[in-house]
């Protein structure tokens, strides 16, 4: 299997509908809760392309182009973008879709590094 292969079969998507109980006093969902999730997402990618174990070492500027309204739902995507010796990255949008309305847009994007470990959490080399 290719590399461009393996990227799109370890391509993640979720979706979650925003509740009351994951927004701040404005109605919005909590910025850390958008970084929790999309750290989840950018995890499940690096393991699903790897199939290796796999620690969060950095996160890059994550942008929050828009709020994200409770009673919305939204689809996290999380997609390899760069593939190293130990290390790989992996891309995280957030769209954000009205729950009776064809209208979705992008709302925060990110991108996440990670590291291959090995039983003693030493860096190793990303095989596939």
């Amino acid at each position: 299997m290719t590399t461009e292969e393996k990227i799109k079969q370890s391509e993640t998507r979720i979706f979650k509908a925003v509740f009351p109980n994951t927004t701040n006093h404005y109605d919005t969902l909590f910025g850390g809760t958008a970084m929790q999730l999309m750290d989840e997402v950018a995890f499940i990618s690096a393991t699903r392309f790897s199939r290796q174990r796999m620690v969060t070492v950095s996160s890059d500027r994550i942008d929050f182009k828009q709020p994200i309204p409770a009673g919305t739902i939204i689809e996290l995507v999380g997609k390899v973008s760069y593939l190293g010796n130990t290390s790989l990255k992996v891309k995280v949008d957030i769209y954000v879709e009205q729950m009776y309305q064809e209208q979705r847009e992008k709302a925060v994007s990110g991108e996440f590094t990670f590291v291959a470990v090995d039983e003693e959490k030493r860096p190793v080399s990303i095989t596939f």
